[in-house]
Formats: structure tokens, C-alpha cells, sequence
């Protein structure tokens, strides 16, 4: 095999693989590199007709991911619902992400009681996380589980929960303090600080 199949060959992995994604934006991304170096593989061998076909998938692939980014930060793409902490979706939601939930949140155990507050992100009809918080002593809203779905894990929908949003604020809430032992927090990136082995974020007064 010389070094050009071996481009070839590394193109075609790479478009199976993207397959492979959960993650929409992972997959959108692995999908163009690989048309890409298809393009520059079949434009050497001059099979022009794959060359063709690895173009206009490129170009779909950028349109859509174009898309994508352009759209994450949108308050329009994202909607926070709030359900009852004993809703029959809610509670199949998190039956059908069981395993998923356990993976990121080992920590997490359903509160039977106390001030608790439920939140499904959406997008269109789509479930793209949930958020389920209870109050604490001194305006502190304790999160108990922050889920994002595989298809959406690329993006940032909680900043849709905890900074574009006052759901917490007209709730009295001061602070909010993510859930412990976390895996992969991503509550740097929304503003929050460290502090122990969990993020703290001060929210600013209601109006």
C-alpha cells in the first residue's frame, strides 16, 4: 500500500467513524474532514465523479455546522420548561437516560421532599437536558442533577438555565452551587467558580 491509499483508506475511516457519533457536532465535524481528504484523494487518482460527490458533502456538512455555532448561544434555539418534580415525562425521561445519568452523576439520588424545582431544556420537541435543583439555607439552590443528552453534549444549553434565565433570581435564589462529584463539569465555561470539589455561581439581585 503506498502513502496515497493509505490517504484514501484514512479518509473513508474517518467518514464510517463520524457515523459512529452520538454527538451532532462531533459527527458534522469527523464527516468534513473526511470528505476533505477524500476530495484531495480522488482529485490525485482522478475519479472525478467521487470527487463530486465528496464536495457537495463538505459543503453540506459546513452548512450545517455553520448552523450549529451560529445557533448554540441563540435564546431562541433552546427552551428551559419548567415541570413538576413528580411529572410523568420527567420521570420517564430520566428512566429512559438512566445509565447515561449514572455514568456523568454517580452522585445522584432523587429528593422525595423538600423545596424542589424541576427544568426540561428543549429544543422544538426535542429533550435536550434536564436540571433538577432543591433550596438550601441562605438562598443557595443546590443542583442535584445537571443532564445534558448525547446528541447535545457539544453545546452549552445550561447556559440557558443559569445565566439567560431567572428561574432561579425570582425564586430569591443568590447562588447556585453544582452538583458533587460531577464527571466532566463544564460550569467554567457558564461563569461559576470552584470551590472545593464543586462550582459556586453568585447571581446577581432580581429586579
Amino acid at each position: 500500500m503506498n502513502w496515497l491509499e493509505l490517504i484514501g483508506w484514512t479518509g473513508s475511516a474517518l467518514l464510517v467513524w463520524s457515523l459512529l457519533q452520538t454527538r451532532i457536532l462531533r459527527l458534522r465535524a469527523l464527516n468534513l474532514v473526511g470528505c476533505l481528504i477524500l476530495i484531495g484523494y480522488n482529485a490525485a487518482v482522478q475519479v472525478w465523479p467521487m470527487v463530486g460527490l465528496n464536495v457537495v458533502l463538505a459543503v453540506i456538512n459546513v452548512w450545517y455546522l455553520r448552523r450549529m455555532l451560529a445557533t448554540r448561544h441563540d435564546e431562541a434555539t433552546y427552551q428551559v420548561v419548567e415541570v413538576g418534580v413528580d411529572d410523568q415525562f420527567l420521570a420517564h425521561t430520566l428512566r429512559v437516560h438512566a445509565a447515561d445519568i449514572a455514568r456523568f452523576n454517580p452522585g445522584f439520588v432523587p429528593r422525595p421532599d423538600g423545596d424542589r424545582s424541576a427544568f426540561v431544556v428543549m429544543k422544538d420537541d426535542e429533550v435536550v437536558g434536564v436540571v433538577l435543583a432543591h433550596a438550601e439555607p441562605d438562598g443557595v439552590a443546590q443542583i442535584d442533577l445537571d443532564y445534558v443528552t448525547r446528541r447535545f453534549r457539544d453545546f452549552a444549553p445550561g447556559e440557558f438555565v443559569y445565566r439567560r434565565s431567572s428561574l432561579f433570581t425570582d425564586r430569591g435564589f443568590r447562588r447556585v452551587v453544582s452538583p458533587p462529584g460531577m464527571v466532566a463539569p463544564y460550569y467554567h465555561r457558564l461563569g461559576f467558580r470552584p470551590e472545593g470539589d464543586r462550582y459556586v455561581l453568585d447571581l446577581p439581585a432580581a429586579a
